[in-house]
């Protein structure tokens, strides 16, 4: 069972407060939707929770089995889908599976076909990840995160790209993935996180 606990973290660029005295609890099962207006710092939060970037002052602490995790350990416990994060172009999508699953156990040790299957790519196998439409590229990096057997997943606009149908895509692997793992949310589309139980605005923490 992983916990995470943020005491008064804080983040500053320079002299602007990016967040500041933010504190909170998450345990596996629980979601949480970060919102804000365009440019408040969504996306600096999650990499600050996910240990990409420090934090200026207070704390994060990962807790698993009553135990302390070092900040180096943290990657080994997460997946991440973002708009910032680039897919390696000249992979085909059978190499890209075979090269993240190195680094990340599947999970319910479900196969690549089974994945391909799920991401509605099974004609696309072969091809290279850069002949890939945008939405497709979307549904790629959400299925990394979202079949990787970790108990944090972060997830920042997760239907950027993705038209009425892969929203409902995405909602359904919400229902059938999301569950017993802590999620995060970066969004201001309630159709995103309408599921999270819990939900911060970032400019309240300024």
């Amino acid at each position: 069972m992983l916990k995470i606990h943020l005491d008064e973290a804080s983040k500053r660029f320079q002299y602007e407060w990016i967040f500041k005295n933010l504190s909170l609890e998450l345990s596996q099962g629980n979601s949480l939707a970060i919102t804000g207006s365009n440019g408040s710092g969504k996306s600096t939060l999650l990499k600050c929770l996910s240990g990409a970037i420090p934090i200026s002052s207070g704390k994060i602490v990962y807790i698993y089995h009553e135990k302390s995790l070092a900040e180096a350990e943290w990657f080994s416990y997460l997946a991440i889908s973002a708009p910032y994060m680039e897919l390696p172009e000249e992979f085909s999508l059978e190499e890209i599976l075979n090269f993240h699953f190195k680094f990340k156990k599947p999970l319910d040790s479900i196969s690549s076909d089974e994945i391909i299957e799920q991401l509605y790519l099974t004609q696309h196998k072969s091809k290279q990840i850069s002949q890939f439409s945008s939405g497709m590229k979307q549904r790629l990096k959400l299925g990394l995160a979202l079949f990787s057997d970790v108990p944090f997943i972060l997830l920042d606009e997760p239907t950027s790209n993705l038209d009425r149908k892969g929203i409902e895509w995405y909602q359904e692997m919400m229902q059938q993935y999301g569950q017993n793992r802590i999620l995060v949310i970066c969004s201001n589309e309630p159709r995103e996180y309408g599921f999270c139980e819990q939900k911060i605005v970032l400019e309240d923490y300024k």
